[in-house]
């Protein structure tokens, strides 16, 4: 059996991941603040199971009571394999450095940061003590590879999580404990993020004409096709190498 942890199920790329492992005879468990009745629906027709865990991530305690219940949960199933794919994330605060809220900031790396961490830790644990293959995915971004006008927290918090998953899977390469960590950068989707970023300002963001253009042009890629990228990565074990950051523009 082979089981798939998924946060931020509630919509975009978490639904679209979420959908295609159902589809493929895996099961789902999806951590998100809102609940998402589509995928239970999708699970039913395929005949697996779809588990979701309300949670605001940005709450510690909250997120460590998840974890118990979900490690209970996983215990139970004692699956083959377990992907964790720590997908949520926001962007906000787009602005200049000087006119972020201290309390924002904190939410944001709280949100995009601290909870996968801790997720990513906790669940590699359990899964090495377990005796069960580990593959773990933090989704990543462009922008932890340059500056952007506007953007410190997210390019901040970004180079953060792939920082993070160079570390944590040269951890495993030297303990030899087989298990496996990547990040992977989806590029443009058509996500509320984007609706997000095309909200904003030109005085917080100065791109922001670029990114109306890509809306425009018809440049945003779905979310199924690039989940379905992430899907066949992850389908040639044998192939993933520790500690990449794939990007999805290599595979267009």
């Amino acid at each position: 059996m082979k089981i798939a942890l998924i946060t931020g199920v509630s919509k975009g790329l978490g639904e679209a991941l979420a959908k295609l492992f159902l589809e493929s005879g895996i099961h789902v468990l999806g951590i998100s603040r809102n609940s998402n009745g589509r995928l239970v629906k999708i699970a039913t027709k395929n005949n697996v199971n779809y588990e979701h865990y309300p949670c605001d991530l940005s709450n510690i305690s909250e997120l460590e009571n998840v974890i118990e219940k979900i490690q209970e949960d996983v215990n139970r199933l004692n699956p083959s394999l377990f992907y964790l794919i720590n997908n949520a994330a926001v962007i906000d605060p787009i602005h200049q450095v000087t006119q972020i809220e201290n309390d924002r900031l904190a939410y944001h790396f709280q949100l995009n940061v601290v909870a996968p961490m801790i997720l990513m830790n906790q669940m590699l644990n359990y899964s090495s003590s377990s005796n069960t293959t580990f593959i773990g995915v933090n989704i990543t971004s462009g922008a932890a590879e340059r500056p952007v006008y506007g953007w410190s927290a997210y390019c901040s918090s970004k180079a953060s999580i792939n920082m993070y998953t160079k570390t944590v899977a040269l951890e495993q390469v030297n303990l030899k404990t087989g298990q496996k960590i990547i990040a992977f950068n989806p590029g443009i989707m058509d996500t509320t993020m984007q609706q997000t970023i095309r909200s904003s300002s030109k005085e917080s963001f100065i791109e922001i004409d670029k990114f109306k253009g890509y809306k425009e042009n018809k440049q945003l890629r779905d979310t199924d096709m690039v989940a379905g990228i992430l899907i066949d990565i992850l389908n040639d074990e044998a192939s993933i190498e520790n500690g990449k950051i794939y990007d999805v523009n290599e595979y267009f």
